[in-house]
């Protein structure tokens, strides 16, 4: 039986766990998992439902004993929820009655009271230069607002109805004994009240859809990926409950000349062979127009210049990076006559003095060779020497 597929492994216990053992596994690991303690972390939540089938399972003596007989197999049949694909309203629900019978943490959530808004999320695109100075952005969304023409009771004359099924509980029993599975009502969503006339305009639902444009600020420094809370920006809340937030995802687009290295800026700048050898001035870019740096006489392709406080602010106002203009230096692939005669002599200039990055690697070069070179001639000086034994 797959690892993952065993109910024992999921809660932590052995197979000859007890009853009572069974439910204190599953209580640990409904606390240690539940969605109120690991918001938005869908991992979480696969661990949930996991836990929440395989206590159904082994808490039910009858399915406890298919299963260890025939494992999942033996399972088909017997009502066991599918609740991998379950909606978490229904593991909610069918978990409350676990942890009344507890009396532990989270019995009463789907009983809590009014239910917050929902929040929303959009993604804002912004530019280095729009990071550099901060900026102010519209971004349009569809969130959910109290229905105007009920008022947001969902009914047409205001009223509501105690609902048959629960009978103003809220809350249906199904099963009875040892196992028990308490849910809201089905009919009335847990309210504990229906209406009689629905609103034609939300259909009964006490809300509906809108778009709004809402403007968001954007501070200076802000980073790719960072996530900014617009607290109360989300849908509206059932009556009493707050509204929900807008969370915006920054998301950066590349810069034609700059690579970002937190408040720092690289830019790569390609020079010529003569620019690098004699020096020479250079125009760079930065966020604010051109600057001019000043390339030294023999200056090497990777060598910074450094353009202090011309780089991004940091988000928190604590100063500024830099600028880092790495120079580049180009080797032309065509070349004219001339530029050949010239170079051959430049060439022949050379060797009268070897550059010195170029000498300290000939230097190693010969180093890391000499031992076997050594070893190949002593090699060759044994083989053509006399053989051993008596001369003739």
């Amino acid at each position: 039986m797959p690892d993952e597929q065993d109910y024992y492994r999921v809660l932590g216990v052995p197979r000859s766990a007890s009853p009572e053992q069974i439910k204190r596994a599953y209580r640990s690991l409904a606390l240690k998992y539940h969605p109120d303690r690991n918001p938005d972390d869908a991992e979480a939540e696969a661990q949930f439902k996991k836990g929440a089938e395989a206590y159904e399972v082994l808490s039910d003596p009858q399915k406890r004993r298919r299963y260890d007989q025939f494992g999942k197999a033996g399972l088909r049949g017997t009502g066991v929820h599918d609740w991998a694909h379950a909606n978490m309203g229904d593991v909610f629900s069918w978990v409350s009655s676990i942890f009344e019978e507890f009396g532990g943490f989270g019995a009463q959530r789907s009983r809590a009271g009014p239910r917050a808004g929902a929040s929303l999320r959009c993604t804002i695109n912004v530019t280095l230069e729009e990071v550099a100075k901060g900026v102010t952005k519209t971004v349009r969304v569809t969130h959910r607002e109290h229905c105007e023409a009920c008022g947001g009771s969902g009914s047409v004359s205001g009223r509501r109805e105690t609902c048959p099924t629960c009978r103003g509980g809220g809350r249906v029993q199904q099963g009875g004994g040892f196992f028990r599975i308490v849910r809201d009502c089905p009919h009335c969503s847990g309210t504990g009240t229906t209406i009689a006339d629905p609103c034609p305009t939300c259909g009964g639902n006490r809300f509906v859809n809108h778009k709004r444009t809402i403007e968001v600020q954007v501070p200076p420094g802000v980073e790719d990926g960072l996530r900014i809370r617009y607290a109360g920006q989300g849908d509206a809340g059932e009556p009493g409950a707050p509204r929900g937030d807008l969370y915006a995802a920054i998301h950066e687009e590349p810069h034609p000349f700059f690579e970002r290295h937190g408040m720092d800026l690289l830019c790569q700048v390609p020079i010529s062979f003569t620019q690098a050898a004699l020096g020479a001035e250079v125009e760079v870019p930065t966020l604010d127009g051109r600057e001019t740096i000043t390339v030294t006489r023999g200056t090497q392709s990777g060598d910074l210049a450094r353009l202090k406080g011309k780089g991004l602010p940091d988000v928190h106002e604590y100063g500024r990076g830099d600028i880092l203009a790495q120079t580049i230096v180009e080797v032309p692939k065509r070349l004219t006559r001339r530029q050949k005669e010239l170079l051959r002599e430049f060439a022949e200039t050379e060797k009268n003095g070897v550059l010195p990055i170029r000498e300290s690697f000939l230097e190693k070069l010969a180093g890391y060779f000499r031992p076997a070179e050594k070893q190949r001639k002593n090699d060759g000086a044994e083989a053509d020497g006399p053989a051993n034994g008596d001369a003739s």
